[in-house]
């Protein structure tokens, strides 16, 4: 049937799609999680993101595959349809990945409120219901908008974490330590850091949200793989760097009690106001919350225009180009979970549902590559099969692990 109304622009270049996955992924990972990661890893929390970034990486050469094969938003649930023909199976996986992006959206508007109360002094429900509908409206604003003002954020952001490396450098910091010990094999360790990857999990999801920018992407069959590998190296180098620093600086316990752990990180290592690093960190979940608000409602759109959700959520507005319903959809779920459910919590159960997602688009990929079906578009990249594989059997381990 062929479907009427307007539809998504394309206008994002390789450079934004970049700055877009950095971004979203840095502001959700060590601005607010950092605490929460060096908790329950201690001093081996770097080894926990390198955990989490290695299951990621098997994942991204997938999605790297799948997107090519099938250009449309919600790619997810795409994937899993075009894999085993069960719409109710493609509609869940659209529910589970809308469902993480609202968490993950609520998730660092609570983690966001630490840092900006060290400006203001307002109740927490305030700030979170006027960072969550202001950039709510942003993101209804139009698509090329709202990832020019994350790009912007992103360069901020990044700019906050070379600080603390340069002031870490600068003050003889002996972080390599903390990167190249390896830790005992005490189950109690080992327990402490798989959990630690879990939660460090949530750090790295982001890159994921560019497959949903497809149809909004100039040549996505070539930037959108692009951009998804060199988000995750880059956030791995920098996560890795800047949780070294900051559990040798601190002891992890004072990080883990810490509302604006960098910020405690930045005044212990240079000695002067953590002003700076505040601002710069409120500016890096404004970017994820932004990112993943619009991820969900792309998903919602794309589930709308495929059928699986009512038709309304699917249409687009005519001025901004973009989906109004969705999105004024998706900042009443984030507003409801951020103002009643606790943010490790949140954070647990983005990780989850990301997992859960993950391990579905791998298999997928296993069954389009054995029943050999043929893609939607041409020319693709192929990875090798093992990789699916090893894709789904990590995500399944760190589900296990939360167990």
């Amino acid at each position: 049937m062929k479907e009427e109304g307007p539809r998504l622009r394309r206008s994002l270049s390789l450079l934004l799609l970049i700055l877009y996955g950095v971004g979203v992924t840095i502001g959700a990972g060590i601005y607010v999680l950092i605490g929460a990661v060096a908790g329950h890893a201690g001093r081996f929390a770097p080894l926990s993101f390198v955990i989490a970034a290695i299951v990621m990486g098997l994942t991204v050469c997938s999605y790297a595959e799948l997107c090519t094969r099938y250009p449309v938003a919600a790619g997810e649930p795409a994937y899993v349809k075009a894999a085993f023909q069960r719409r109710w199976l493609s509609t869940i996986t659209g529910v589970i990945m809308i469902a993480s992006g609202v968490i993950a959206a609520a998730t660092v508007a609570l983690g966001s409120t630490g840092y900006i109360l060290q400006f203001v002094d307002v109740p927490v429900w305030l700030i979170v219901i006027t960072v969550v509908v202001g950039l709510g409206v942003i993101s209804a604003g139009g698509i090329l908008e709202s990832v020019l003002l994350a790009s912007i954020f992103t360069i901020i952001e990044v700019a906050g974490l070379l600080i603390i490396i340069v002031a870490a450098v600068y003050a003889d910091i002996p972080f390599s330590n903390a990167i190249f010990t390896w830790p005992s094999l005490e189950a109690g360790t080992w327990l402490g850091i798989g959990y630690a990857s879990l939660l460090a999990f949530f750090a790295f999801t982001g890159f994921e949200d560019l497959t949903n920018l497809v149809e909004e992407a100039k040549s996505p069959e070539r930037s959108i793989p692009i951009a998804m590998a060199v988000t995750l190296i880059i956030t791995t180098v920098l996560y890795v760097l800047i949780t070294a620093i900051a559990v040798v600086a601190l002891r992890p316990k004072e990080l883990s009690a810490s509302p604006a752990p960098l910020s405690l990180v930045y005044r212990n290592i240079a000695g002067f106001s953590p002003a700076v690093i505040s601002g710069i960190a409120i500016v890096a979940t404004l970017n994820t919350i932004i990112a993943q608000m619009t991820m969900a409602t792309r998903v919602v759109y794309g589930m709308a225009r495929q059928g699986d959700l009512p038709r309304f959520l699917g249409s687009v507005n005519r001025v901004t180009a973009t989906p109004g319903n969705a999105t004024a959809l998706i900042i009443l779920m984030v507003l409801c979970l951020a103002l009643f459910v606790s943010f490790e919590k949140l954070a647990e159960f983005t990780s989850l549902a990301t997992l859960v997602v993950f391990a579905l688009v791998n298999l997928a990929l296993i069954g389009i590559r054995w029943k050999t079906i043929p893609p939607q578009a041409g020319p693709i990249i192929k990875v090798p099969i093992l990789i699916p594989w090893l894709g789904l059997a990590t995500c399944i381990g760190m589900i296990a692990t939360s167990l």
